[in-house]
Formats: structure tokens, C-alpha cells, sequence
């Protein structure tokens, strides 16, 4: 199976003010005949921000509707979200839409903290009011900077979570960036989630100081499979995939035709392709994702050429 990329869709303008660039970390849900796109949007000091678009699901490169506000807004002053907002996952439970998020903090000796936030929607997603004022997914001995929730699988005995721990910080050309890759826990209820950390299902490779943003969905034969992203010691992007029966032993499988969404010639993703997310709708196999500085340049799509 291979990918054919169809183009940009979506990427602001500024027009509210905070929404000045990018659409990072996007995820879609189809909803009747639009798929509804999730991402995060910085304004001129950096801090994200989460907010929506509908695309025609027949033509996603066709844009239906647009946010006007955000999704979901920065956190109150001092909270672990108050320097940002970014996806995450967002499920069905219970007649309400669940959206799992990052929340953001600038300290005074990293260069930020990163836990997971829980909110509600009871309008389909284009307003979230927060579960909690605290992370759902705080701070452990084995995540001292990060424990950042991107997977929730809702199946009958409970919710299957795959999350990034941030544990170390490297720095490359004078610049830190977090150290991190992909664990799994599993939780009863989809908010009482475990402290501890005890199950690393997806490791870096040497050539590789990061591996994260875990987008885990069923096969249709069995078992599930894995879209990551991996970022380089030469600091090149790229998307990873994995197969595994049971959603905890994982195989990588990077050279696989499904992690094969190569960066273009020029344009909006000619530096980069990151961020995977897949939605089925009829026939089709759609693959949303970002591009250049890492949802900078906006949200693009592909479409599986076999369906």
C-alpha cells in the first residue's frame, strides 16, 4: 500500500489574532459526510492553541467550515497547560466527545514541562471545557518532563493508552530538545491513570534521540499498528511505523510502504512530513499530516492508492 499525497488544506492567517501559524499534531474524526480536523495553532509568542476545521470527506482538500474561536484555550495562569495546547486524542464516550491533551509549561531550568490534560464536548468538538484544572497524566520518577498521552483506545474491559515520556534533554547545535519515546498503560475508566510507568513498547534507535507521537489503530486481520514520528541527531523528521498482536510487544517496520510519505521537491512539505493520522470514510484511506517546521507550514493530506 502506498500513499499519494493530494496537497495542502489548511494553514492560518492570523485573522483573530491568535491563530497566527501552523495546525500541529492534527487529528481527525469523520462525522457524517465531514471529516472534522483538530489541531494546534500558535500565536506570535509561540503558545498553542487547539482549534478546528471541517473538510469535505469526499474531498478533503476541500475546507467547509472553520473555527472561529478556539477549541480549546490556553490554561489559567500558573497551571501545568498555561503556555499551551496541543492533540493529543479524541474519542467517543458516553454521548461526548473526550479530548486528551498536552499542556505546556515554561520553568526555570528546562525548557518546559509537558503532562496530559483531559476535556469534554458536548457540541461535537468545536468547544472543550477541561475534566480537570490538573493533568490527568502528571509527572512520575520514570517522566520528570513529560508524560504525553497522543492514543486512547476505547475497547469493552478498558482504555488502551500509548503515550511519549519525556525523560532527558540532548542538545544539538546549541539548542535542547526533549529526549523521549513511546510507552503503554492501560486504564479502567480513561481518567484514573497509572502513576507508574512499566511497559516501553517503542524504543529509538541509535541514529535517533526521539521517537514519539504514537497514532495506534486495530488491523482489520487482528492486532494493531503504530504511525510515529522520528526525529534524527541530524535533525531530520520523518514518519515510523509498527505492527504488534497484542498492542505491547512491538515490531518496528519503518521501511514499510505505510511510513513511506516522502518529503516533496519544494513547498509546503519539502523539509519534512511528521504527524500521522489516518480515517477511513467508504473505500478510502485517508493519511492527514504536517509538514515543514513540524506543523509550521500547516495540515496536508494523502490518500492510499488502493484504498
Amino acid at each position: 500500500m502506498k500513499w499519494k499525497k493530494k496537497g495542502l488544506i489548511f494553514c492560518p492567517e492570523g485573522k483573530h489574532g491568535w491563530d497566527v501559524t501552523g495546525f500541529m499534531t492534527p487529528h481527525a474524526r469523520l462525522m457524517g459526510d465531514v471529516i472534522r480536523l483538530w489541531g494546534g495553532i500558535r500565536d506570535a509568542k509561540g503558545a498553542s492553541r487547539i482549534a478546528w476545521i471541517d473538510v469535505a470527506a469526499e474531498n478533503p482538500g476541500e475546507v467547509v467550515a472553520v473555527y472561529d474561536e478556539p477549541a480549546l484555550d490556553l490554561g489559567a495562569p500558573g497551571c501545568f497547560d498555561d503556555n499551551g495546547v496541543i492533540l493529543g486524542d479524541v474519542i467517543e464516550d458516553g454521548g461526548q466527545l473526550r479530548l486528551y491533551y498536552v499542556g505546556f509549561q515554561h520553568v526555570a531550568n528546562v525548557k518546559f514541562y509537558a503532562f496530559t490534560g483531559l476535556a469534554v464536548s458536548d457540541d461535537g468538538g468545536r468547544h472543550f471545557r477541561r475534566y480537570s484544572q490538573a493533568p490527568v497524566m502528571d509527572r512520575s520518577d520514570t517522566g520528570r518532563y513529560g508524560r504525553c498521552i497522543h492514543t486512547v483506545l476505547k475497547e469493552r474491559d478498558g482504555y488502551r493508552i500509548y503515550y511519549a515520556i519525556i525523560d532527558d534533554w540532548r542538545v544539538i547545535h546549541g539548542v535542547p530538545y526533549p529526549v523521549y519515546d513511546i510507552w503503554y498503560t492501560f486504564s479502567a475508566d480513561g481518567t484514573h491513570i497509572p502513576a507508574v510507568d512499566d511497559c516501553r513498547c517503542v524504543t529509538t534507535s541509535p541514529e535517533e534521540y526521539r521517537i514519539g507521537r504514537p497514532k495506534v489503530y486495530p488491523r482489520a486481520d487482528g492486532g494493531y499498528e503504530m504511525f510515529y514520528t522520528r526525529d534524527f541527531v541530524t535533525k531530520e523528521y520523518v514518519i515510523g511505523y509498527a505492527r504488534s498482536e497484542d498492542g505491547t510487544d512491538w515490531t518496528r517496520l519503518d521501511g514499510d510502504d505505510k511510513a513511506q510519505l516522502l518529503k516533496s521537491a519544494a513547498g509546503w512539505d519539502a523539509e519534512m512530513a511528521c504527524y500521522p493520522v489516518q480515517v477511513r470514510y467508504k473505500d478510502r484511506l485517508y493519511l492527514f499530516y504536517n509538514g515543514n517546521g513540524m506543523g509550521a507550514s500547516g495540515v496536508g493530506y494523502a490518500e492510499a492508492e488502493d484504498g
